[in-house]
């Protein structure tokens, strides 16, 4: 595959994740507490991941709705959600230890 055609591959893969992405309502997050997005935040990546297995455990087993192009886009999601969730938790503990830190 050329170079062309990897930019090409990686533009189409970001345009798809900023249209997956619903666009946020500022209604709906006003009374929204941290621990309530961080909890929609973990079950969703949860889900993805089950649904990543799942998807592999079918391709092992021979069923003919599933290609392998499909399972590894799964999978790839999977771990693009799980590794952004440990960067905002590795975000929130540094600010956390910043904080801790600051002199009162």
């Amino acid at each position: 595959m050329s170079n062309m055609e990897i930019n090409r591959v990686l533009a189409q893969m970001r345009e798809m994740s900023v249209a997956l992405q619903p666009a946020p309502d500022p209604a709906a997050t006003d009374g929204a507490k941290f621990t309530e997005v961080m909890q929609q935040a973990i079950t969703k990546v949860n889900e993805q991941q089950a649904a990543a297995t799942e998807m592999v455990n079918n391709f092992q087993t021979g069923a003919t709705d599933v290609s392998v192009a499909e399972v590894m886009v799964q999978m790839q999601k999977a771990s693009l959600s799980f590794r952004a969730m440990a960067e905002v938790r590795n975000k929130l503990v540094d600010a956390y230890q910043e904080i801790m830190n600051m002199p009162i």
